[in-house]
């Protein structure tokens, strides 16, 4: 693979990382804007200065993420973060597709989104708050010891990994089994799955549980989500090597994603990051996201 297609893949998988997952796209699809707004006091209690309000860029639908519940990890960290501002949290809605950020962040909808990658171009980040990793995910009762991309087994094996479009718009783990000619066992798995129903990203750790498919190469905290919600018992190793020649990395730094330009926004967070981040990693841990010391 030359160096072009590989930066190629790097900046799209960015972007899958942004609309996380996290880690972690060529996008397709629309999303609908819903504000969800916490309830307004009435004109009696109201005080001469109007409160703070933390508004958050989301998809309502995109577990172990965030979703319109408020049940995703993001969605925790958003509430974390409120509080430690008194704030009122306040949700923009849009499905994390093409035009995500052009659609809520840059359009002044929100202010923050609460994962993206340390790198991402499209917004001002703060410092990193969590390090993960893409993993491979394999039933127990296999025991196939798995750990790299190097490993002959991976040449007898069903392996489900998941796509973004064409070739170049491919995710890293297709392109790590592609630079190794390990293309005709490989079967896809849509990043998006069907929005209609809930959590479409998990379809790629049911079909391991199935055992439709032997070993998914996917987004640590994707994985360590829904894996923990099968039945079957799963493993779940991060993969090696962290960073595949000439430059293609498995191994990436997370923050969170201000406009650009307001620096001072993006202090305060960070400020809030570095004081409750024992709170964040707790939070993260609960998830069953891999998390990498850097």
């Amino acid at each position: 693979m030359q160096i072009s297609t590989i930066a190629r893949a790097r900046h799209i998988f960015l972007l899958l990382l942004c609309f996380s997952f996290s880690f972690l796209l060529s996008c397709a699809g629309k999303g609908q804007q819903q504000i969800a707004q916490q309830p307004q006091p009435s004109p009696q209690s109201q005080q001469p200065t109007a409160p703070r309000v933390l508004r958050v860029c989301a998809d309502p639908n995109n577990l172990p993420f965030s979703n319109s519940k408020g049940e995703g990890f993001e969605n925790r960290i958003a509430e974390l973060i409120a509080r430690e501002m008194h704030a009122n949290l306040e949700y923009t809605w849009w499905a994390q597709r093409r035009g995500f950020i052009r659609n809520t962040l840059k359009a002044g909808a929100c202010d923050v989104v609460i994962e993206v990658p340390a790198s991402f171009e499209m917004a001002l980040t703060t410092s990193p708050y969590y390090r993960s990793t893409y993993v491979f995910v394999y039933r127990k009762d296999r025991r196939l010891d798995l750990h790299s991309f190097d490993d002959p087994i991976l040449r007898r094996l069903k392996i489900g990994v998941q796509m973004i479009g064409d070739d170049f718009s491919n995710a890293p783990p297709a392109h790590a089994l592609s630079n190794r000619h390990i293309v005709d066992n490989v079967e896809g798995f849509t990043v998006y799955g069907n929005y209609a129903e809930q959590n479409p990203p998990a379809r790629i750790i049911d079909a391991v549980a199935k055992g439709e498919i032997d070993v998914a190469i996917v987004w640590g905290p994707l994985a360590g989500y829904f894996a923990k919600r099968e039945k079957i018992p799963l493993e779940i190793v991060p993969v090696s090597p962290q960073i595949d020649q000439p430059f293609l990395p498995f191994v990436y730094d997370i923050s969170m994603g201000v406009r650009r330009g307001d620096t001072a926004f993006k202090d305060e967070l960070e400020g809030i990051i570095e004081r409750k981040r024992p709170e964040i990693e707790s939070i993260l841990a609960e998830y069953g996201v891999p998390q990498i010391k850097g």
